[in-house]
C-alpha cells in the first residue's frame, strides 16, 4: 500500500532541465544497500532526512540556515525534484542531496540505525477520505522505522493541517517505545520552521496547523 499517488503533474522547462542537469551532482539514485553518508556529503556533520518536501520552498530555506548540517530529501514528484534541484543550485548549497524514491523504500534500505540527527515529515498527504486513511505515511510500523534510524536524542519533527491527522500521529508517536515528546500534547512551531505560503494563507482562513516534536529516548 503506497503512500502517494504519482500524479501527471505538468514539469516546467526549467524543473526539466533542473533534473537532466543538476542530477548527477545532487541526486541519489535509490539503492538497497545503506547510504555511506561521509562519502556523500564529503564531510562528518549531522544528518536530517526530509520525507516529502513538494516544490522545495522549505527545504531550501531550512538547509540555507543551517549549513553545519546534511540533507536528504525524498520526494517521488518530479517537477517538486526539479524546482529543489534547480533552488539548490542558485543558492549555491552544499548540504542537500536528492532521492526520487518512495521513502518507505527509502527508510528500510538506504538509512542505517542511529544514523540520523532529525527527520522531518511537513504536510504530508492527509487522505482525508476515511477508506483513503491506511494510505496515511506516519503508521505506526513506519514511525518504528524512523525511530529506529535516529540517533539516540535525535529528534522527529511533523506538521499537518488536518486535525484529524495529527491526533492520529500523536497517538501514534506517543505509543512508539522509542520516542518521547518534548511538549505536553503538540508542539509550537519552532522557529527552525519556516510557515509556507499555503500554511500562512489557511491560518488566515481560520486553519490550524499542527507540530509534533519528539526525540528518541534510547
Amino acid at each position: 500500500m503506497r503512500s502517494f499517488v504519482l500524479r501527471q503533474g505538468r514539469i516546467s522547462p526549467a524543473q526539466s532541465r533542473a533534473l537532466a542537469d543538476l542530477w548527477p551532482k545532487y541526486g541519489i539514485e535509490f539503492a538497497q544497500q545503506p547510504l555511506d553518508l561521509v562519502h556523500v556529503f564529503g564531510r562528518r556533520a549531522p544528518v536530517i532526512l526530509e520525507i516529502g518536501f513538494g516544490m522545495g520552498e522549505t527545504s531550501a530555506q531550512i538547509a540555507a540556515s543551517r549549513p553545519d548540517h546534511d540533507f536528504v530529501g525524498v520526494e517521488v514528484h518530479a517537477p517538486g525534484v526539479g524546482a529543489l534541484l534547480a533552488k539548490v543550485a542558485a543558492q549555491e548549497l552544499r548540504n542537500v542531496r536528492v532521492i526520487r524514491h518512495d521513502a518507505v523504500e527509502v527508510v528500510a534500505h538506504m538509512i542505517a540505525p542511529d544514523s540520523l540527527f532529525g527527520v522531518h515529515v511537513f504536510f504530508p498527504d492527509p487522505w482525508p477520505k476515511k477508506r483513503h486513511h491506511k494510505r496515511r505515511l506516519l503508521s505506526p510500523a513506519f514511525v518504528h522505522a524512523l525511530a529506529q534510524r535516529l540517533a539516540p536524542r535525535g529528534y522527529l519533527h511533523a506538521a499537518t493541517d488536518w486535525e484529524d491527522y495529527a491526533n492520529e500521529m500523536l497517538a501514534t508517536f506517543a505509543s512508539e517505545p522509542l520516542l518521547e515528546n518534548t511538549a505536553e500534547g503538540f508542539a509550537p512551531r519552532p522557529a527552525s520552521r519556516p510557515q509556507t505560503k499555503f500554511e500562512a494563507r489557511g491560518l488566515r482562513l481560520g486553519h490550524a496547523s499542527y507540530d509534533l516534536l519528539f526525540r528518541r529516548s534510547r
